[in-house]
């Protein structure tokens, strides 16, 4: 990536003047405001398409455990084999995110984001074909790798918008696009009691033939983000990357998985997002199994968990944003910190309460902190390194695919425990695994436990942290 005093990068400031933006931006083209309900060009017009993009990649990935208690009597899958498919959902987009951060670096989000979902569309469109218990896994697998379109999310939106609003920026256009897991918990079972009643279906085909509404979605929106996206406000990323870059593909994805910064925050989020995903998996088959409510009724009540991301997630960010002003970096991971651990401790006690309305109530609370801890989480990421924001993306996305792998696979896979303990030790879980926050360090902002250093000027990225003034 450039260095932002290049000539080349002079050059594509001084040709694309401020006031040619609808919103006020920095000296880079960011803006420095955030406004939601704005479609202007470029910078809003990129938050809806990253968003929304996001949204329909979740919506397919989760349209599966909404009527995984249909789809499990029809093809015999025992509870190793729902696991099994759990985790391979996940592993696929361990890998898949951990290769969109250097694309993103190399080819931008848009180009990244789109083809990946091209990619997936007709993939989701096969579970209508599943006939077999490894079929099904091998489909959740393949699916799984579309989540991959959250680096790009991210990556974009640390592209479009200056350090004062880029936790807001990420953390509305990652809390909305999350919405996905809770809306399709609402709209899938619709979706196959609608084909099933009105055109006199079995279940065994009604719920196949729903799978189109997900992947007609995902391959729609992948259109929209080619036809009309920008990846940055100065224009497309091929024309503005190449010619005046000193960092080769290489350099560039090992200076970031050099930063130890980045590997703290693959850890943290595992245990915030990774556990949001684990229980977006098995939530509404536990209220399914343990209160004994019907599939539209556990898709409803599990649908609460994931679109509370509206307004929690962003929140999230918002309060990264408002303790940077304030505190600096020492104030984003002291906030960071404390939301992840409350997270835990109503995790901790949603698998302790035994009545339906408790559950539901205390579900409902650790959903909004949970989801402002990812929020947090990605209010700190785009200071870790600009040079390879990408990779650094990449890292802490695929961070919270392993912990869900994790977490599905310790406590959510075969009879070792019940789902009601399995979710109260992952609670523990996250407490614990929030702590190493208090282990990173920035030399000119300092970090949880100490001041900034004297000899800040030393640190190599010295140039690449001037993204929080």
């Amino acid at each position: 990536m450039e260095d932002e005093h290049s000539p080349e990068q002079v050059r594509l400031k001084q040709a694309v003047p401020a006031h040619l933006f609808a919103l006020p931006v920095d000296e880079d083209g960011k803006a420095t405001e955030f406004r939601p309900f704005s479609m202007a060009s470029p910078h809003m017009r990129a938050f809806h398409l990253a968003w929304f993009s996001l949204f329909s990649c979740f919506f397919s990935t989760f349209s599966i455990p909404p009527l995984l208690a249909v789809i499990r009597d029809d093809l015999h899958l025992t509870e190793t084999d729902t696991s099994r498919a759990a985790i391979a959902a996940f592993i696929g987009s361990i890998f898949s995110r951990i290769a969109m951060g250097p694309i993103c670096d190399h080819l931008g989000p848009r180009v990244a984001s789109a083809t990946l979902s091209l990619l997936t569309s007709p993939i989701i469109l096969a579970t209508a074909l599943v006939s077999s218990p490894n079929a099904f896994i091998t489909i959740r697998f393949l699916v799984g790798l579309s989540l991959a379109n959250f680096v790009a999310n991210q990556f974009w939106m640390s592209r479009m918008f200056s350090g004062c609003v880029v936790g807001l920026a990420n953390g509305v256009s990652a809390g909305w696009a999350n919405t996905g897991s809770g809306a399709t918990q609402l709209v899938m079972p619709l979706i196959y009691s609608f084909i099933m009643s009105a055109f006199n279906l079995p279940s065994s085909t009604a719920w196949r033939l729903s799978y189109i509404v997900p992947a007609v979605l995902q391959a729609s929106t992948a259109v929209l983000v080619l036809t009309y996206g920008q990846d940055l406000p100065s224009g497309s990323y091929k024309r503005t990357s190449k010619k005046g870059s000193k960092d080769s593909f290489f350099e560039v994805f090992f200076h970031g998985i050099k930063n130890y910064r980045g590997w703290v925050l693959a850890l943290t989020y595992g245990f915030s997002f990774g556990v949001e995903l684990t229980t977006d998996n098995i939530i509404a088959q536990y209220f399914y199994d343990r209160f004994g409510v019907n599939i539209q009724v556990a898709g409803t009540i599990a649908s609460c968990f994931g679109l509370a991301n509206f307004f929690s997630r962003p929140s999230g960010g918002l309060f990264s944003d408002m303790l940077g002003r304030r505190f600096g970096m020492r104030g984003r991971l002291w906030g960071l910190w404390a939301t992840q651990t409350v997270a835990g401790l109503l995790c901790l006690l949603l698998g302790r309460v035994n009545s339906l309305w408790s559950s539901i109530l205390v579900m409902c609370v650790f959903s909004v902190f949970v989801q402002a801890a990812a929020g947090l989480t990605f209010g700190v990421v785009p200071f870790v390194s600009k040079r390879s924001l990408g990779v650094i993306s990449g890292i802490t996305g695929s961070g919270g695919t392993m912990g869900a792998v994790i977490t599905q696979l310790l406590l959510f896979s075969g009879s070792k425990y019940s789902k009601q303990t399995g979710i109260s030790l992952m609670g523990i879980m996250m407490i614990v695994c929030t702590l190493p926050l208090s282990l990173m360090y920035f030399p000119q902002w300092g970090g949880m436990l100490c001041g900034p250093s004297h000899h800040r000027d030393l640190d190599p990225e010295a140039d690449h942290y001037r993204l929080l003034e």
